[in-house]
């Protein structure tokens, strides 16, 4: 991972708790201007950074699956659903599945995906700064700027234009 995207996590790091605080204070805002904004920011920072330089997600953090995403990659590795589930899958108390393996089996040397086609629905909607719930997933975007060097960006950029008061 390149230096400056490190940079970012650690950056992300010191600033932990004012994040955490930045990030609470979101809910007194009209989620609408917030979503207007944060599309906009998504959509710059993703011109920026290449997730394929980093993948520090597939690296890090074991992907939560769905039943659908384990029937679509089950399909198209020609396997059954229950093979892939007894191969590849890790299920908590609470039914949450999560891909069993960290890092993620499916990530190849050169941070691409072997199954990017058909990947989880959670890796596709990582880091999740584009979402219309970003004010209300507090805990979710926090943990984010720990793994995602776009996250921290998208975060910094954020407290520009819409600052706390």
């Amino acid at each position: 991972m390149k230096t400056n995207l490190i940079s970012l996590l650690d950056n992300a790091k010191l600033n932990k708790k004012e994040n955490d605080l930045y990030l609470r204070g979101l809910r007194n805002h009209k989620e609408e201007h917030i979503f207007t904004e944060i599309k906009k920011i998504h959509q710059e920072v993703f011109t920026k950074i290449d997730c394929i330089e980093c993948a520090n997600c597939c690296k890090t953090i074991p992907a939560l699956v769905t039943n659908s995403d384990i029937k679509r990659i089950a399909s198209v590795l020609n396997i059954s659903a229950k093979q892939f589930l007894r191969k590849y899958v890790l299920e908590d108390i609470n039914g949450e599945m999560t891909l069993n393996v960290v890092p993620c089996r499916f990530l190849n040397e050169d941070n691409t995906c072997s199954i990017y086609e058909v990947r989880p629905e959670a890796c596709r909607r990582f880091p999740h700064t584009d979402e219309k719930e970003y004010p209300r997933r507090t805990s979710l975007n926090l943990a984010n700027t720990l793994v995602c060097p776009a996250a921290v960006q998208v975060l910094q950029q954020l407290k520009n234009v819409i600052p706390l008061v």
